[in-house]
């Protein structure tokens, strides 16, 4: 069996703004790191065998709380990296409508149909998670670790985990400095927790942030 707490993290102020963020390195916002020492706090009774995270700094600072209550290092694996937004990276729905809404439009309605302009579509996404979890069955066999992701990244895999298509990707969601737990065992994952956030009490605001 591999046990693998799978958490978002923690608030920036981008999220705060509703600029997209995707693969540019903006950090935590104070509300985010109080939310990855509560993520810490909720997995100080739980044994961890290794701590993996996306190599941008919001995802990073969010892991270290936990990987330091357990004497470990984060490791970072770039295929948890966010969705690469491309030219709309920096920008706000309102700009990004008045010159491609046609394509925001898409991505809110059809997700799967979506490549970002210089940037990524679900597939691509869900082709790098896919490898990642396929290495980790053999590499963290019979451990539980947690891996420190992002929403759309979270999304697609919980989405393909269920035998899901990127066209259900809204119907996730995904808060910041939330938790899932993934188990596998013979021959599959199974989903036993989906976007935990009791551990967070009035750091989860329950806002609503479309894929940025």
């Amino acid at each position: 069996m591999v046990r693998l707490w799978l958490g978002r993290h923690g608030e920036t102020e981008w999220n705060l703004q509703g600029r997209y963020q995707g693969q540019v390195d903006t950090a935590l916002s104070p509300r985010g790191i109080e939310q990855g020492n509560a993520l810490a706090r909720a997995l100080e009774d739980v044994h961890l065998d290794a701590v993996v995270s996306s190599p941008l700094s919001r995802a990073l600072q969010t892991a270290a709380g936990a990987a330091r209550d357990h004497g470990l290092t984060p490791v970072t694996d770039a295929r948890w990296t966010e969705i690469h937004h491309g030219e709309w990276e920096g920008r706000y729905s309102a700009d990004i409508a008045r010159t491609d809404g046609a394509r925001l439009e898409a991505w809110r309605t059809a997700p799967e149909t979506v490549t970002m302009p210089g940037g990524e579509s679900l597939a691509d996404v869900r082709a790098r998670v896919r490898s990642a979890l396929a290495e980790y069955i053999d590499r963290y066999d019979g451990q539980t670790l947690l891996v420190v992701a992002h929403d759309a990244v979270n999304k697609v895999l919980l989405a393909d985990i269920l035998g899901l298509t990127p066209a259900h990707f809204w119907q996730f969601k995904q808060d910041n400095g939330c938790l899932n737990l993934l188990e596998y065992e013979a021959g599959i994952w199974r989903i036993v927790t989906l976007n935990a956030t009791a551990h967070l009490g009035y750091l989860c605001s329950g806002i609503e942030q479309r894929g940025l």
